[in-house]
């Protein structure tokens, strides 16, 4: 059960357009420490994570971090007045090379784009 009635809510770019449909929102952005720190702040029942793409996750626990926790998942399609939540952001851009590799099973991969995250806070104001 969440402690708050405005848990931070966790977006990815997907869902994020659809939380903030209606308000007036603040948007910041973030270094990957203040994500962590806005996160370790809050505790594992005052936070909800609105998003169930994997890859989004792999990179929150394994790439900037933070310690795996397990954050209760919720479709959320409005901010409540007062209520934040931190947005991982996924920009992808082709690659300007294309080396060819060898997997561990052998099997040929070629590269085709990068792939960066970076971090917004949003806060509905009204």
């Amino acid at each position: 059960m969440l402690k708050s009635e405005t848990p931070l809510l966790l977006l990815d770019n997907s869902n994020m357009n659809s939380v903030i449909n209606q308000g007036q929102f603040k948007s910041t952005n973030l270094n990957f420490e203040e994500a962590k720190a806005i996160l370790d702040m809050h505790g594992d029942d005052d936070v909800l994570k609105c998003f169930s793409n994997l890859e989004i996750e792999d990179i929150i626990f394994n790439y900037l971090g933070i310690a795996r926790r397990e954050y209760p998942y919720k479709r959320i399609r409005n901010m409540r007045p007062g209520q934040d939540a931190i947005v991982f952001k996924l920009y992808v851009t082709p690659s300007e090379t294309q080396p060819i590799i060898q997997t561990v099973d052998g099997v040929e991969a070629k590269k085709i784009q990068n792939i960066y995250v970076y971090c917004q806070f949003i806060s509905r104001i009204e």
